[in-house]
């Protein structure tokens, strides 16, 4: 892993370490549709609306989720690209921890 992997793997790893951001991406990674819109994601939430904005913005940042505005609502889809490649250098790392443990 390079150094610029790292710091974008930790970026993400770090978005999706809150826990109102983890149930967020929760929610749209789980919706049917394959997208939310911003309206339904905060009424899931007892938090304020720029709290979730918050949230969102972060989670946008970090490449975990993208974003399309559509006259008045915008909308959240999950970015399967970034998922997978949380899940593969964390699936490469796995033989290097099982090692180190013998």
């Amino acid at each position: 892993m390079t150094a610029a992997e790292a710091t974008d793997l930790a970026a993400a790893f770090k978005a999706l370490a809150d826990p109102v951001r983890l149930r967020i991406a929760s929610i749209v990674a789980c919706c049917p549709a394959g997208e939310v819109c911003v309206g339904e994601i905060a009424a899931e939430f007892s938090v304020s609306g720029p709290t979730i904005s918050h949230h969102l913005k972060k989670l946008r940042e970090a490449g975990v989720l993208s974003a399309e505005r559509r006259a008045n609502e915008v909308y959240y889809q999950v970015r399967s690209d970034c998922l997978d490649g949380l899940i593969g250098q964390l699936a490469a790392m796995k033989p290097a921890l099982g090692q180190a443990a013998l």
